[in-house]
């Protein structure tokens, strides 16, 4: 007489009390620490720590007439960032000059400035960068030949770390105006 066969011994593997059990945890502990991650990147968020990207905006683009018969001259740009992270003014070009610097004027005391170049400018999260002939402006030099009038508009190009480049007109004016 043959005995009835129980469980399949031949792969070695059975289904056993332990053998769930053991599963379960494993699947239980893997779940825990999703729900845990998850719980606390929901919070990052909500709390406003994982921020969002750069949002630039350009505003008042204008450049000063040169004097006489002079080809260098300053461009000025204000730049908002209302978005949750910083980013970095890196240079400026436009098709009317062959050269565009940023350029930082320090006041050195005793009525002595200085003036030198940078090679970015940060614009915070949440804030406004403000150029202007006492701080931050960009030097530019006019094309060979180029005049400009007052009320000329001339295409500037910013180009940015994180948000790429943004294109703007900035109108020609007369210093102090």
């Amino acid at each position: 007489m043959t005995e009835p066969s129980t469980a399949d011994t031949s792969s070695g593997w059975n289904i056993t009390r332990e053998r769930v059990r053991d599963g379960f945890y494993a699947a239980l502990v893997l779940w825990t620490a999703c729900v845990l991650a998850l719980a606390g990147l929901t919070q990052w968020t909500a709390s406003g720590a994982a921020g969002t990207p750069p949002a630039l905006a350009v505003s008042d683009p204008h450049v000063f007439l040169p004097y006489n018969d002079n080809t260098q001259t300053a461009a000025f740009f204000t730049v908002t960032n209302t978005g949750g992270a910083d980013d970095q003014l890196l240079s400026v070009t436009s098709p009317a000059v062959t050269d565009a610097m940023l350029s930082l004027h320090q006041n050195n005391g005793d009525g002595a400035d200085s003036m030198g170049m940078t090679e970015s400018a940060n614009v915070a999260a949440g804030s406004t960068l403000t150029m202007s002939p006492f701080d931050l402006d960009v030097m530019v030099t006019l094309k060979s030949g180029m005049r400009w009038q007052e009320g000329d508009a001339v295409k500037f190009t910013l180009h940015f770390r994180h948000s790429g480049s943004m294109e703007t007109v900035a109108t020609v004016v007369r210093p102090g105006s």
